[in-house]
């Protein structure tokens, strides 16, 4: 695995040497360096994508559905996990979902679209402090933005 992530790097000439091992600690994967990808399970093999996407240090990260298709309790973990990468690399990320639960915990703004023409319907600002917790699911403020994104999708999408 640990030559799966410095790939990117390996690709564009530049130092790998340390890279890796920084980047599948901050993934929280120590321990599997040598592993094969087909000996990973789908939340780590998706932890092992955003330590691979990371390593040259993009200014943004763009992320389209990238826990879609785990299982309720990896993709809550896997989100945790993300902030946390988020905050520990200050990458900008742009995550597209269709959880609403999860946008909210992860944004700073949910940008929601409307259906075709893919015009924007809306933009609900989300001010929770950082970290996050699941249990912020609880606060008026979470409550609030989840219920402005749902306004904003309409009766009909949820």
């Amino acid at each position: 695995m640990a030559e799966n992530v410095a790939l990117p790097l390996e690709l564009a000439g530049r130092k790998t040497e340390g890279i890796d091992t920084k980047l599948i600690e901050l993934v929280g994967l120590q321990g599997f360096a040598r592993a094969y990808p087909r000996e990973l399970s789908g939340g780590m093999a998706q932890r092992a994508a955003l330590a691979r996407a990371l390593a040259t240090h993009p200014p943004a990260l763009l992320l389209d559905e990238p826990f879609g298709a785990l299982d309720a309790m990896t993709r809550e973990g896997l989100t945790m996990s993300l902030e946390a990468i988020w905050r520990a690399a200050g990458t900008t990320c742009l995550l597209v979902t269709h959880s609403i639960g999860e946008a909210v915990f992860l944004a700073d703004r949910v940008v929601v679209c409307a259906p075709r023409p893919g015009t924007v319907a809306g933009i609900v600002p989300v001010r929770l402090p950082r970290p996050r917790l699941w249990s912020m699911e609880t606060e008026p403020v979470f409550s609030q933005a989840r219920q402005a994104v749902r306004k904003l999708l309409g009766a009909g999408a949820i």
